[in-house]
């Protein structure tokens, strides 16, 4: 059972959290819990580290004492019943962590440095605080427990500090020797979601949106029946109710729809998440913490189908980049070489579209990694000829449709392109896959609420799904 950071905000979410533990036990069910931090305290953590560097050291200290202020107030408040002999350890735990924070901080301050290394440090914090308020919590609940880190809990990595990559062969024996012994003993063991370790025991991250992978890693290790991801909505919604208010539960998707889903913008689970448990086989529940007698959506191998497409997505604040020369006509080393630059530079590309000729190419970037990925090919084409322009495209955003049931039929590209048609709203690219899982189109950023509704009615997916 995984709990993001909206779940463990305070202590009345903790403890409601805690009772659905608590409701599961109470049927047999033996469960491992991962945390996120509570709510804004990663960023918060990012934000620290790097004025710790810039040397503001009292506006650090300041920040570091409300941060400790807030996790130390739901420790109280989860035992304000409990005896102090049952508080206290709990309290000295948390102080104990800010000591380790606040040394942390000092050592960057210092240096005026921050490395990689540092930054995973000081950002594990955040997971590394809340996991032992929500075993608290389930000890007050009636429960045995115990938290770890995820080094301690078997999720070794690779040393890319800030991204690390678990190793997965080395995971599938140290997690269940790890946790399998305190599940036999009756413990539930509650895991800091993100955070892993490399092979020499220093502490790594896993990236943004790692909670969710560190659930389905430890999943596929033990192997678990089922991965439950508790959320604030009711599982997978047909599109964002912000911009379709009928937009519905869909209350299945297989493992390839839901990647596709994460991918193009829906906020569902990290686009890693679901490799671990799918070579596995094990289905991944998304349900929501509020409506828990729902049964949410499962993902798994094969979802039935209800139609061509099961939902519509959107990513805005996006970019266009255009590059292009006479020269570039029959040459394909050079897209090789765009593609090569991008990969190292571990810039990701959302959307591709070449012409037959070669020409040009276009690619779809977040704003942020278009202006990087220009600066490093102007560099890196300084003085040649083949590359003559480099166009960016602002203000675009991407709508893509999704469903297995595309695959074989006819007329779901036509529908697309007639809803958008139907609104005057002008496709700039479009983009589908061989696999037929996804029909992407680029479209400008003001456009995109008007493309999702009419694209949802397209489909009938209120009505259908």
């Amino acid at each position: 059972m995984k709990f993001g950071g909206v779940l463990v905000q305070d202590a009345a979410a903790i403890m409601h959290s805690a009772q659905l533990v608590a409701q599961a036990a109470h049927k047999n069910t033996r469960a491992i819990v991962v945390v996120s931090a509570m709510a804004s305290i990663t960023d918060a953590l990012l934000d620290l580290a790097d004025r710790a560097r810039q040397g503001h050291g009292d506006e650090v200290a300041q920040a570091v004492d409300l941060l400790e202020r807030r996790h130390e107030d739901a420790v109280q408040t989860v035992f304000s019943s409990s005896p102090a002999m049952a508080v206290q350890p709990v309290v000295d735990e948390e102080h104990a962590l800010f000591v380790s924070l606040r040394q942390a901080l000092a050592g960057v301050a210092m240096l005026h440095e921050l490395t990689p290394r540092s930054r995973d440090l000081i950002v594990s914090f955040g997971e590394r605080c809340s996991a032992p308020i929500m075993s608290a919590a389930l000890r007050a609940a009636g429960l045995t427990s115990r938290s770890l880190t995820g080094g301690e809990a078997g999720i070794i990595t690779d040393d890319t500090f800030g991204s690390a990559a678990p190793l997965l062969d080395v995971a599938r024996k140290t997690v269940p020797r790890a946790l399998t012994p305190l599940l036999d003993r009756g413990l539930t063991p509650v895991v800091t979601g993100f955070v892993g370790a490399n092979e020499e025991g220093v502490i790594t991250t896993l990236g943004r949106g790692g909670s969710d992978y560190t659930a389905t890693i430890l999943g596929a290790c033990l192997p678990a029946e089922e991965v439950w991801i508790w959320k604030e909505v009711d599982g997978v919604m047909t599109a964002d109710p912000k911009l379709v208010p009928d937009a519905v539960r869909v209350p299945a998707l297989s493992y390839r729809e839901v990647m596709e889903l994460a991918w193009f913008g829906a906020k569902v689970l990290h686009p890693m998440t679901v490799a671990p448990v799918q070579e596995a086989g094990i289905p991944i529940r998304i349900r929501s913490a509020f409506l828990p007698s729902s049964p949410g959506t499962i993902v798994c191998a094969d979802a039935p189908e209800a139609g061509p497409v099961k939902a519509v997505t959107s990513i805005r604040k996006l970019t266009a980049l255009t590059i292009g020369g006479a020269a570039m006509v029959g040459t394909s080393d050079v897209v090789s070489r765009v593609f090569s630059l991008l990969a190292a530079a571990q810039l990701p590309v959302l959307m591709i579209s070449q012409s037959s000729s070669m020409a040009n190419v276009s690619l779809v970037m977040t704003q942020t990694d278009a202006e990087q990925a220009t600066r490093l090919l102007r560099k890196e084409f300084a003085g040649s000829t083949v590359i003559r322009d480099i166009t960016a495209m602002r203000h675009v955003a991407v709508v893509a449709v999704v469903g297995d049931g595309m695959r074989g039929t006819p007329g779901v590209a036509a529908r697309l392109f007639t809803s958008l048609a139907s609104e005057n709203i002008n496709l700039l690219m479009i983009a589908q896959g061989s696999s037929e899982v996804n029909i992407s189109a680029l479209i400008a950023e003001k456009e995109v609420q008007r493309a999702v509704r009419a694209i949802h009615a397209a489909f009938g997916l209120a009505a259908t799904t």
